[in-house]
């Protein structure tokens, strides 16, 4: 199981690396995430301090985080 997280993380990673901010809807589309085994890497990402989940009106979006810090200080 934990390879399995592992391994949907690192999707979700790459995901976000070459598309950018994603709501959670599509970023879990994109990688053709499972529950519960999706939230799991979105979580594990979040403690690894990898991303930024923001909230939106019904839904969050998530980003990577050194990808924010780049627009921020572009």
């Amino acid at each position: 199981m934990h390879d399995e997280i592992g391994r949907t993380a690192g999707e979700i990673w790459q995901a976000l690396n070459g598309k950018g901010e994603l709501s959670l809807a599509q970023l879990k589309e994109e990688v053709k995430g499972k529950s519960p085994v999706f939230h799991w890497a979105i979580g594990w990402l979040a403690r690894e301090d990898k991303i930024v989940i923001t909230p939106e009106k019904r839904s969050f979006s998530v980003q990577l985080k050194d990808t924010r810090r780049k627009a921020a200080s572009g």
